[in-house]
C-alpha cells in the first residue's frame, strides 16, 4: 500500500523500538516480563494494522473509536485511515505518558487533526462519549472487553465495525477473550467472526 513519507518514517521509529524491545524481552524471565509489560510496545502487528486501515477505508467509516492507544502503534494507522474518509479517531488511554509518547508520533506523521485523545478511565471516557461510532477497536485488558462493550454497543451506527483484539494471544487471556466473544455472538444485531490476523481478531459488524 501507498504511504505518506512521514507515516513511513513514525512507522520506521515504531519498528525500531519493537525490534529493540523484542531483544530485550529474550533476556527477561516469564515473570519479569509480564511485571514490565506496561514498558513494551506490545503492537496489533503490521498484518492487523493494515488490515484494519483498509476495511476503514473501504466502508468510508468516519466515527472511529480506540479503546486502549498504549504507545500509538495502532493509533497511527487508525489516523492515517480517517485522513482518508474525511472522519476522526478518539482513543482513549489512561495513562499519561503513553498519551504524551503517541501525541509526539502523530504529530510527527502530520495526523494530529485526525485524533482526539482522551486521558482516563476507559469505562467512564465511553460512558461520558456523546458521539455515535462507525468502527471501534478494542485493544485494552481483556477483563474490560465486555463491560467496554455493554457501553459503547448502544452507540454504534448501523453497519458499524467493532473488532476485538488478542483473541488467540496470549494464552493468559483465553478465558476473557472467550467471555467477549461469547457476549458479542449472541447478540442478534451482531454477525461476528474470528480471523487468524496477528494475535487473532474477533471482526463483527452490527445491523442494528
Amino acid at each position: 500500500m501507498q504511504l505518506d513519507p512521514s507515516f513511513k518514517k513514525v512507522l520506521g521509529d515504531y519498528d525500531k523500538r519493537l525490534d529493540d524491545e523484542n531483544q530485550l524481552m529474550k533476556t527477561l524471565s516469564g515473570v519479569d516480563a509480564m511485571k514490565r509489560r506496561d514498558e513494551f510496545l506490545l503492537p496489533v502487528g503490521e498484518d492487523a494494522a493494515i488490515f484494519m486501515n483498509t476495511l476503514i477505508k473501504s466502508s468510508k467509516s468516519k466515527s472511529i473509536l480506540e479503546i486502549g492507544t498504549s504507545y500509538g502503534y495502532s493509533t497511527l494507522w487508525l489516523a492515517d485511515a480517517a485522513r482518508a474518509t474525511g472522519g476522526k479517531v478518539i482513543t482513549l488511554e489512561n495513562n499519561a505518558d503513553k498519551i504524551n509518547y503517541a501525541k509526539d508520533k502523530i504529530s510527527k506523521a502530520g495526523l494530529s487533526n485526525y485524533v482526539d485523545f482522551r486521558l482516563g478511565d476507559a469505562l467512564l471516557s465511553i460512558k461520558n462519549a456523546k458521539e455515535t461510532f462507525d468502527f471501534v477497536l478494542l485493544d485494552l485488558w481483556k477483563e474490560l472487553y465486555v463491560p467496554c462493550f455493554n457501553l459503547f454497543s448502544p452507540k454504534l451506527n448501523d453497519g458499524a465495525w467493532v473488532l476485538g483484539d488478542n483473541m488467540t494471544f496470549p494464552p493468559i487471556s483465553k478465558k476473557e477473550s472467550e467471555a467477549y466473544q461469547n457476549v458479542i455472538r449472541t447478540k442478534e444485531t451482531f454477525t461476528s467472526i474470528l480471523l487468524p490476523i496477528g494475535s487473532g481478531i474477533e471482526v463483527s459488524q452490527n445491523h442494528s
